[in-house]
């Protein structure tokens, strides 16, 4: 018996077609992934399902009893009060679940086959033990609970909810979700304002838990570990397929390989029957052949392939070469009023390294970004970037700077009014502005478009430092990925803030935890570091804090799984760095000699100008000969150091 199921469900706005008699259904404790690029409709079909929406046609079916939990992007209002009778105000009270007790007696004994009387009894013996354990199930202490896995720290149990940020509401709603246990719940990019240590409280809840959910999530990893189906809107309309996302993508790769195969085969034998036709069409001993193979390629239902939807594809321009170190902190600290960020902090990051910079709502991680950018200034320390360092930010407060007064063409067109509008337009294209999109006005841009026009920035203007605060917001999966992609080839050197644990794993060279004013850190990616604090506590970090939520033999298995392989990634890591640390102590051996040298050419070039010693062969031959032993030596030091980074890639693949 389903929880709920949606029958020929159709809706459009405008000419744009969402649903077309679309149907599926949601069985008890399933785990489905609901995907699509941004603008198909995955947070519309969440809206019907959870009754805030109606279709233009069909229907929607929810079991007798059943409750949705919806988590929409956005938090307006919450319960208002204190935080955990705000979160407590989700659960109905007992009164209201001895009468759906009721109900589902009635609904037992009018149930007519077998499979429909075990699953009523099921929910009933559950609503039971929910009104037997009432308190302990709903009271305040498992809300706090839940509040303190989610990031709140016990000050805030009694703080009004209005003075929450909007991150927090987020939060908060999630918190009364969680609490009230519906039997599905309907997630809309839930872990959009949860930092690390949340996400991994969040990660495990979900995954121990026997309700069913719908999921939207820009997290490949995330989708991976909590999916068992997908469904997912395609452009031949809304699909369901077994497995996790990656088995999607599988399965989704060989139907389209398969259809093309199909669809070839067919074409050929098309035109086969075509010649056969033409050729006898007029002979009468083959008449009654012809008009068969007439009526036949008539009947014959054309096989199509899908259609390729249009997905964000780029390439970061090449950059030029900075020096060894990019950038260095040097007793940074920062404090707003009383409350103190950083306490003398000093790091360094060197080229071609991509640091992630993680830790706890309000730690100062973006902060920190703005002190190296220079959006902020510093209490005391320096900042310094190094040597022919070119810089560039991409924060989601810089889409609030655009213009709302431009279109997206002039907004582009005027960071480079040297280059023409071909190429402006072709970078436009590769973020999926073609045509007469490129002439929307800024204003009317939603929030993915504008995340997309504040990363074409990026790539008109070629820097090798990029600070990146959130980047994946507002982006669908597949943008996501491409960005993660196009970032991994980048030839310069990467900072950025992210709570998207597969974006950080796909990039991450080292790990900076902003923690107590301090910034702990780490060589490796996410998995690696967290990993590594597991060890040092002795046990799963996220046991301590995890609310028990009808843990199963699955889930600690999974856990189990999931250890193992972060040990072998570990010990993987550990034996490739030795392998490769002689060779990477060559190549900073050969970059501080290249330094030197380039410094002293660049110092002999103006010499070789200077008037006096146009007429001195002696002095000027002096200063030509070592001119052209430098540049000798540096060529040679360049060609050693290309190797010595082919053979480093090599080994590192």
């Amino acid at each position: 018996m389903s929880l709920v199921t949606a029958e020929n469900l159709t809706l459009s706005f405008s000419q744009k077609v969402i649903l077309a008699e679309d149907s599926f259904a949601i069985q008890p404790g399933e785990k489905i992934g609901l995907i699509g690029p941004n603008g198909t409709g995955k947070s519309t079909l969440l809206r019907i399902l959870a009754g805030e929406r109606e279709p233009d046609s069909g229907e929607v079916y929810y079991a007798r009893g059943v409750r949705p939990g919806y988590l929409p992007q956005d938090i307006l209002e919450l319960p208002p009060g204190p935080l955990v009778e705000s979160v407590q105000a989700a659960v109905p009270g007992s009164e209201e679940l001895a009468r759906g007790i009721a109900e589902l007696e009635q609904e037992l004994l009018a149930a007519g086959d077998e499979q429909t009387r075990s699953e009523l009894g099921h929910r009933l013996a559950e609503r039971h033990d929910q009104l037997n354990q009432f308190e302990e199930r709903y009271g305040r202490h498992r809300a706090e609970s839940i509040l303190l896995g989610l990031g709140f720290a016990e000050r805030d149990f009694d703080r009004d909810v209005k003075t929450l940020s909007g991150g927090w509401k987020m939060r908060a709603a999630l918190a009364g979700l969680l609490l009230l246990t519906p039997e599905l719940l309907l997630l809309d990019e839930p872990t959009n304002h949860l930092d690390i240590p949340s996400l991994t409280w969040f990660d495990q809840f979900l995954r121990r838990s026997a309700k069913a959910v719908l999921l939207v999530s820009h997290d490949r990893d995330f989708l991976n570990r909590q999916v068992d189906r997908v469904l997912s809107f395609e452009t031949e309309g809304l699909r369901s397929y077994p497995g996790n996302y990656d088995s999607y993508k599988r399965q989704r790769a060989e139907e389209e390989l398969n259809l093309e195969v199909r669809a070839r085969r067919q074409a050929a034998e098309r035109a086969e029957t075509e010649r056969f036709i033409e050729r006898f069409r007029y002979k009468a001993s083959k008449a009654r052949q012809v008009q068969s193979r007439i009526k036949l390629l008539e009947k014959r239902e054309t096989i199509r392939v899908h259609d390729q939807r249009a997905t964000v594809r780029f390439r970061f321009p090449p950059v030029p070469r900075s020096g060894r170190d990019v950038v260095r902190l040097d007793g940074v600290s920062k404090q707003f009023g009383d409350k103190v960020l950083y306490r003398s902090i000093t790091r360094t990051i060197e080229r071609g390294e991509r640091v992630a910079i993680i830790g706890v709502n309000g730690a100062g991680k973006t902060t920190l970004l703005k002190l190296i950018a220079g959006e902020l200034p510093l209490s005391s320390g320096t900042v310094a970037l190094g040597h022919n360092v070119q810089l560039a930010y991409y924060a989601q407060h810089h889409t609030e700077k655009l213009d709302p007064n431009n279109t997206i063409l002039e907004e582009i067109q005027a960071l480079v009014p040297e280059q023409p509008q071909s190429f402006v337009r072709g970078v436009l294209g590769s973020f999926l502005f073609q045509g007469d999109d490129v002439d929307k006005k800024i204003a009317v841009l939603s929030g993915g478009e504008r995340a997309r026009v504040a990363l074409a920035r990026l790539l008109v203007l070629p820097s090798n430092l990029i600070l990146m605060d959130e980047p994946t917001n507002h982006l669908d999966l597949d943008s996501a990925e491409r960005l993660a992609e196009s970032l991994k080839e980048y030839g310069g050197t990467l900072l950025f803030v992210s709570h998207n644990r597969s974006f950080i794993n796909q990039l991450a060279t080292r790990i900076w935890d902003v923690r107590g004013g301090e910034v702990e850190e780490w060589t490796g990616n996410l998995d690696a570091y967290l990993y590594h604090l597991q060890q040092l506590a002795g046990a799963n970090p996220a046991a301590a804090v995890t609310t028990p939520a009808a843990g199963t033999a699955a889930g600690a298995r999974s856990e189990e799984r999931d250890r193992d392989r972060r040990r072998r990634e570990a010990q993987e890591r550990e034996a490739r760095a030795a392998v490769l640390r002689p060779l990477k102590q060559e190549i900073e051996r050969l970059e501080a000699r290249i330094a030197a040298l380039e410094a002293e050419k660049k110092e002999l070039e103006p010499r070789l100008a200077r008037p006096e010693l146009l007429g001195d062969f002696q002095r000027s031959r002096a200063v030509m000969q070592r001119y052209g032993e430098v540049q000798t030596e540096l060529e040679a030091l360049y060609g050693r150091w290309e190797a010595a980074q082919e053979e480093l890639a090599a080994k590192n693949g």
